[in-house]
């Protein structure tokens, strides 16, 4: 099989020069043949039909130039509002309805070009960096010549010329490398998020080829079966990109709760325009209500009235739709989409998660889900590179059971070291030589070594990097070693079963030792002297305070047991069948009655303030798990260390191992029977992370056993298993899938997303590999770390740190999900406010279709006179300090399960847009009724009432605004005082008073006649006070965010705050305000 590699993972490290390549791709057939370097077939071969294969272009946008219109017309009228604002602008064309087809049109046109403009826009910042990468330059072989062309333009065959640290730019066969070995060292961050280097041999055939004519004279033919393993591609088809998985439209929770109110709204209507056309024609059934004498109905239209024609009624149905159709408010959907684009930049524009290291903040693909930050339930993160540095430095060593620290350790041992060597030499010397490291060669410069000019030691490759910080900590500190030469005899690798790995050397002297290193479950059950117990408690501590631990032991062998060795490993090598079963089994036999001689312990560094972050996060009532394609004990400190598991935390295992033991349906019901048996006590202060008292549990799952869980059973389900499954892991404060393939990684975000309770996911990471969850979760972020930035191109966020998750959600998700909320809330209210006048007025006027506004009016409510302060409101509002916020992350438990849009807010909502309707409606009915005349003898008419009513519409939905408005700039005052004084201006525009010309016949001098009355303008005040009592009296109301901030503002500034137990303060909460 040949060894291949995938596009943009890799980042290639030579020891000299370059490496060598060929360019392949992968087509869904069963076998293919490539020509390399697209020569011709040799004569004689069978007949060869070329094939069409993809090019290299990586393609993350959603719209072309070419379908750009048409696609994103089709989503916007995938909206309930939009399409029913398309077939009212329809009707209104068709028929003869009560107002001008520019009411419904304007609107509708207005909100599909802003929202097409901010789609297009965030789509073009996508294909721009698409074409920074497809436009990156490689090299490749023609003719003899090496040429440079964008990546884009690479075709299956081509013969390419990678040189150091420069990324793969598709999947690739290794033919040959400056090495004379015909070796390189390559990383794979990018795809599985190791950074650790691995080694790769060329093809035997080509790996003596070091030059381009060499390489261009190449005729080959390589064959590909899929059984077999090997495969290439390019672009859209290499393992990466597939690893991507589909890209779907993310929705947010509250657009779901605008379409589910919108089509409660539709139900409305639909009442209301049945309800008049009912009563329209039982009205006009009645003689007594027949037209004046001046403008009497023929005979025959009168008997239509009484046997009306189902045509003639769907009309009236129709126009009676039009009349309310402004209970829909179309223009919310452009006034979210305005507040979701422009509120992003809050976000890219904080200073606080700027990372100066790398020079960059946060960045938001796309604005659609910025409330969605707000409701996070479940956090999946990546560990290697998101939550670790992924930088391992050997900070610390036990041996025969003493702890060296490095500070004192380079006095006592760096000048002693002499034969015979002393247990504390062996324990060196086995760090020395049981290891894969190899030493990076670097390139001249005028006779002198990179590593010489830039006074750096050499580089050390490997695929561990705890070896690598081994043996640099072995170099840095203990730099005076007395040099021993060894003659390295026998390898016993490392594998994932035994989990250690040895060397077999002999000395100068002729002495021949094992050097063994490995996991402590591995060493101890093997090891017959030493300090075990002593070294043992070492180990223990320090992987509970996060450190990578591994013991070191050796024996010394004689003469004739080397002899039995070697014949042992000689007779497993060449064994003909079960070759790795009897290699394992001579390993098992080698490996015993070792003497211990201590401990190592490495640390993988944290990222800065990982810690208080999810610590954070889960005091919020987020559920974190962690997702690595890491072993288990690895995986499992670093939980320790991130505080993700607590110190009295029970872990769970899920695993293999334990399967293997007993059967998947016993194993999941001791899990469960063990959780449920506690469940009274896992609270949601135990899952927050406010009580460290109660007995809470962590599970560890492995890819092998999530594979079992998810494979369907014999009868054809696998419900049983998963649901058991997911209800462990409801009982569990935080848990860890370790062994975890890209694809299994968005297999657990897609069983928690989908699961009875459908919670709101995040995912996040660094790598490509973190890519399909990322897709899969309901928002995703990635990291613009070291491991490429496969992950943040495909995110809808990106964020430098993980410590920024920690602001992104309790500050600027709190935010964005009570700003968005009161905005739809508000909307839904003041349309409301707005039409339910119109409705009563019809039972005042026969049920005739006479609208009570003015088309101006009513074109420009939505659109104008109120649109800006709610808009400003959305984006400026802190009802709770950003402090505070940070301070407290229990306040994101107030706001989680979509509370502000839930059933009960919605109706409280609709409930007061009734009552403020009913206020200005009949207020001003009965202000009209005592003061019919005005002081020059003038009656008020029809339009005068409805600008009436209109006026105190306009004044009480904008000081309602200003009365729920907590933070108060002058860009607010300048806004809100600012719509006010704009309809005032307009209407007197509109009215004919300041520019005659526009003397518009209905509505000529009619705002200027009302407010020339004393009685309107005490009325309008009169209106407005009452309808704003409500609000005023719930104002003055200590609200709970509020009467929180200040109780933990009191609890803060107490001495005694210290003597109180978390689980008591919050009980002393719920007493005082639930």
């Amino acid at each position: 099989m040949f060894p291949y590699h995938y596009r943009g993972k890799t980042l290639l490290k030579t020891i000299k020069g370059r490496v060598l390549i060929c360019a392949g791709e992968e087509n869904w057939v069963d076998n293919r043949t490539i020509y390399v370097g697209h020569r011709e077939p040799p004569s004689g071969t069978e007949a060869y039909i070329p094939q069409r294969y993809p090019d290299n272009r990586i393609v993350s946008s959603k719209y072309t130039f070419w379908n750009f219109v048409p696609k994103n017309l089709f989503e916007q009228f995938r909206r309930i509002a939009n399409f029913y604002f398309l077939i009212i602008f329809l009707v209104q064309l068709i028929i003869d309805t009560p107002t001008s087809p520019v009411t419904s049109g304007l609107p509708l046109f207005f909100v599909i070009t802003v929202t097409a403009i901010k789609q297009g826009y965030e789509d073009w910042l996508r294909h721009k960096a698409d074409n920074a990468m497809n436009q990156c330059p490689v090299h490749f072989i023609q003719h003899g010549k090496l040429v440079r062309k964008q990546s884009r333009k690479l075709r299956v065959g081509d013969i390419l010329m990678v040189k150091e640290n420069e990324t793969f730019p598709c999947d690739l066969i290794f033919l040959s490398s400056s090495r004379g070995d015909g070796t390189c060292f390559v990383t794979t961050a990018s795809l599985d998020g190791e950074s650790s280097h691995k080694t790769y041999y060329a093809v035997q055939d080509t790996k003596a080829f070091h030059n381009e004519q060499d390489i261009d004279a190449l005729h080959a033919t390589i064959e590909f079966f899929l059984v077999s393993g090997v495969a290439i591609y390019t672009g859209m088809e290499t393992k990466m990109a597939l690893n991507y998985q589909s890209k779907s439209q993310k929705r947010s929770a509250v657009e779901k709760s605008m379409n589910v109110f919108l089509v409660v709204y539709l139900c409305i209507l639909i009442s209301k325009a049945l309800i008049n056309t009912t009563l329209k024609y039982v009205w006009q059934s009645d003689p007594f209500n027949d037209e004046p004498w001046y403008n009497q109905k023929t005979d025959s239209y009168k008997a239509s009235f009484k046997d009306p024609g189902i045509l003639r009624a769907f009309t009236d149905f129709l126009a009676f739709m039009v009349l309310f159709n402004y209970i829909i408010p179309v223009s919310m959907y452009v006034t979210v989409e305005m507040q979701k684009f422009l509120g992003s930049y809050f976000l890219t524009w904080d200073e606080e998660m700027f990372d100066e290291d790398t020079g960059e903040g946060p960045l938001v693909n796309t604005s659609d889900l910025n409330e969605e930050l707000g409701q996070v339930e479940y956090v999946f993160t990546d560990k290697t590179g998101t939550l670790t540095e992924n930088n391992m430095e050997f900070i610390e060593c036990c041996i025969e059971g003493h702890k060296k620290d490095w500070g004192g350790f380079l006095v006592c041992f760096c000048f002693h070291f002499s034969y015979p060597f002393s247990k504390e030499e062996l324990f060196f010397r086995a760090l020395c030589l049981c290891h894969t490291v190899q030493v990076k060669e670097d390139d001249n410069i005028d006779g002198l070594k990179k590593a010489q000019l830039s006074g750096r030691s050499c580089v050390y490759i490997s695929s561990s990097p705890d070896e690598v910080a081994l043996v640099e900590g072995i170099q840095r500190y203990v730099c005076n070693l007395i040099v021993f030469r060894f003659e390295l005899l026998e390898i016993l690798s490392f594998d994932s079963v035994r989990r250690r790995m040895s060397v077999i050397v002999r000395s100068v002297a002729g002495d021949i030792f094992l050097f063994c290193k490995g996991a402590d479950s591995s060493i101890f059950p093997r090891v017959t002297e030493g300090k075990i117990d002593q070294i043992r408690s070492r180990v223990e501590r320090n992987a509970v305070e996060g450190l990578r631990t591994l013991c070191v032991a050796y024996k010394k062998f004689t003469r004739k047991e080397y002899d039995c060795v070697c014949k042992l490993l000689q007779n497993a090598k060449i064994a003909l069948h079960d070759r790795e079963k009897k290699l394992a089994e001579a390993y098992e036999q080698i490996e015993k009655d070792l003497i211990l001689l201590g401990a190592t312990a490495v640390e993988d560094q944290l990222q800065e303030k990982a810690a208080d972050t999810i610590e954070a996060l889960q005091k919020a009532g987020i559920k974190v798990w962690v997702l690595t394609g890491d072993k288990m004990e690895t995986a499992a400190a670093t939980c320790y260390a991130c505080k993700l598991f607590r110190r009295n935390t029970q872990l769970l295992e899920l695993t293999t191992k334990k399967i293997e033991e007993q059967s998947l349906h016993d194993v999941l019901f001791d899990l469960s029977k063990t959780v449920l048996k506690h469940s009274g006590n896992l609270t949601r202060d135990n899952f927050s992370g406010l009580s460290t008292d109660m007995q809470d549990y962590g599970l560890i799952i492995d890819g092998a056993a999530l594979s079992l869980i998810m494979k369907p059973r014999e009868d054809g389900s696998s419900g049983n298993y998963r649901e058991r499954f997911l209800e462990i892991c409801r009982n569990c404060s935080a848990v860890l899938c370790c062994r975890m393939a890209p694809l299994q990684k968005a297999q657990i975000v897609k069983l928690i997303k989908l699961s009875k309770e459908h919670p709101i996911t995040l995912a996040i990471g660094d790598g490509a590999n973190d890519v399909s969850m990322i897709l899969e979760a309901h928002v995703g972020i990635g990291i613009t770390g070291k491991e490429g930035r496969q992950a943040a191109r495909n995110s809808d966020y990106a964020i430098p740190k993980f410590k920024h998750l920690k602001k992104m959600l309790l500050v600027h998700g709190h935010f964005y999900y009570v700003r968005i909320s009161e905005l739809v809330q508000y909307f839904f209210y003041k349309n409301v406010c707005f039409i339910f006048p119109q409705f009563l007025y019809q039972f005042f006027c026969g049920f005739s279709q006479q609208p009570l506004y003015d088309t101006a009016y009513l074109t420009l409510y939505n659109i104008s006179f109120t649109s800006l302060p709610i808009l400003l409101y959305s984006l400026m509002e802190q009802h709770v300090s950003t402090d505070m916020l940070k301070r407290e992350p229990s306040l994101y438990r107030d706001i989680a399960k979509n509370a502000l849009l839930r059933w009960r807010v919605f109706i409280y909502w609709t409930f007061l847009g009734l009552f403020d309707a009913v206020v200005f409606f009949f207020g001003a009915y009965f202000l009209f009724d005592n003061t019919t005349v005005t002081s020059n003898g003038q009656m008020f008419g029809n339009w005068t009432f409805g600008t009436l009513v209109f006026t105190v519409l306009v004044f009480t939905v904008t000081l309602k605004l200003a009365l729920d408005t907590h933070y108060w700039t002058w860009i607010n005052h300048f806004v809100i005082w600012g719509s006010l004084l704009f309809y005032i201006i307009f209407s007197l525009l509109w009215g004919g008073i300041i520019w005659p010309f526009l003397s518009y016949q209905r509505m000529y001098y009619v705002f200027m006649q009302m407010l020339s009355s004393g009685p309107a303008w005490l009325g309008i005040i009169l209106l407005i006070t009452v309808s704003l009592l409500p609000d005023v009296l719930k104002t003055h109301k200590i609200k709970p965010l509020a009467r929180r901030q200040v109780f933990f503002n009191q609890i803060q500034s107490n001495s005694l705050q210290k003597q109180f137990h978390s689980n008591i303060k919050r009980r002393l909460y719920e007493c005082l305000f639930n």
